[in-house]
């Protein structure tokens, strides 16, 4: 699904207006607040940030996994009206910008005016994502020949692409110590305080090769959330506003569940995150190309997403993402920022929905770790999952 935003009245532009989180802890870490009570939390914090009572809120939306349905958040906020709700299909991140998507069409279409996409995630309370657990798709296709967690499933297609482009281990552990280096500006991260060097790095169990520990993204405990309105009723607010570009979910020919599901996804976009599609929507949306983004939060469930996520957007050619990264322009300071809040990696595992509060943040001005002059902020959702879908955010207006 997608929608040509540039051609909608000004009044009717979908923005973000507030983005608000609990305190992220690690895995176990909110024993005295329920997850539901978390998402409540988040939700009041972001219609604070955007200058509103949580009350107003008539629209409602998430991503696969969430627990916690409309009607009961609804009710927890004591908002009166319940007047859209809607959920993206499909597990992990892949959904969490198509969320952002369907608030947006919701306020664009007057079907609400006040929408939340929300994700509140407790794996010290329920389940471990990391973990294997009993599921059709795992246990028929992938399971019996050892594919038994998420690791373990990337690991296969990152290898291929280190075969194909020539990326190597090295590269993996540049990611890995940037990511928790830009962590150490957030207060917000996990892994504040906590920096990682190369030694750390190469000295850590191996995983599912090439992926060692830190490889691989937090598990955390919270919950964010992102408020959507449109620019008509965001004048009123005297708030930033930061202006939704574009905004689209979209798989490739015959996919399927990728690596979380038959692994058999065809061999010309076997080493990728399936993300060709859905790059090509959000650039013919916002009528931009890849050299115009400014700043980029790549999901990073694992560090290898990285590299095929830059090559699937574009952001660098077929078979560079390597060079890229060895050239140091994703730090900050080069070209290309990426993941300038620590990510999942090193600020939190939202399943991504933080990665779009931090783009928002950077279109703000107001990032711990700002990149200058930022008019295009990219977010790129999901990994190893068959949906995706991204965002395009433009620079704040007041």
């Amino acid at each position: 699904m997608t929608f040509p935003m540039p051609n909608w009245p000004r009044e009717l532009q979908p923005c973000i207006v507030g983005v608000g989180e609990t305190a992220y802890t690690k895995r176990g870490g909110h024993q005295d607040k329920s997850e539901l009570a978390l998402c409540i939390e988040a939700i009041h914090n972001a219609a604070d940030d955007a200058g509103i009572d949580a009350r107003e809120i008539d629209g409602f939306t998430s991503f696969g996994f969430e627990r916690h349905e409309p009607a009961v958040v609804q009710t927890a906020l004591a908002a009166p009206s319940l007047r859209y709700a809607s959920l993206v299909w499909g597990g992990g991140g892949g959904g969490c910008s198509g969320s952002v998507m369907l608030a947006a069409s919701a306020v664009a279409t007057g079907q609400s005016r006040y929408a939340v996409a929300y994700r509140s995630l407790c794996q010290g309370q329920y389940e471990r994502y990391g973990q294997h657990r009993e599921r059709l798709l795992w246990g028929s296709y992938v399971a019996p020949y050892g594919l038994m967690s998420p690791g373990l499933m990337m690991a296969l297609a990152y290898r291929r692409f280190m075969h194909e482009t020539g990326a190597t281990p090295e590269h993996l552990a540049d990611i890995a110590v940037m990511l928790r280096a830009n962590a150490q500006h957030n207060p917000r991260a996990v892994m504040r305080d906590k920096p990682l060097t190369r030694e750390q790095y190469f000295a850590s169990r191996m995983i599912a090769d090439p992926f060692h520990l830190y490889d691989c993204c937090l598990e955390t405990d919270g919950a964010c959330a992102v408020i959507v309105t449109t620019r008509g009723i965001a004048d009123r607010l005297n708030r930033p506003a930061v202006p939704i570009l574009a905004a689209a979910q979209a798989s490739g020919p015959r996919w399927s569940l990728g690596p979380m599901g038959s692994h058999n996804m065809p061999l010309d976009d076997y080493a990728s995150i399936n993300s060709r599609e859905v790059a090509k929507a959000i650039y013919a949306q916002s009528g931009l190309a890849p050299s115009d983004i400014d700043v980029a939060q790549i999901y990073d469930a694992f560090t290898g997403l990285i590299p095929m996520g830059l090559e699937d957007y574009g952001l660098c050619e077929r078979g560079g993402a390597a060079a890229l990264i060895a050239s140091g322009a994703l730090r900050q300071g080069g070209r290309l920022p990426i993941n300038t809040a620590g990510g999942l990696h090193s600020e939190a595992y939202l399943h991504g929905l933080n990665l779009v509060i931090e783009a928002v943040r950077q279109a703000r001005g107001d990032s711990t770790l700002q990149v200058p002059n930022v008019r295009h902020s990219l977010v790129t959702s999901g990994g190893g999952t068959g949906h995706k879908s991204a965002l395009i955010l433009g620079r704040a207006e007041h």
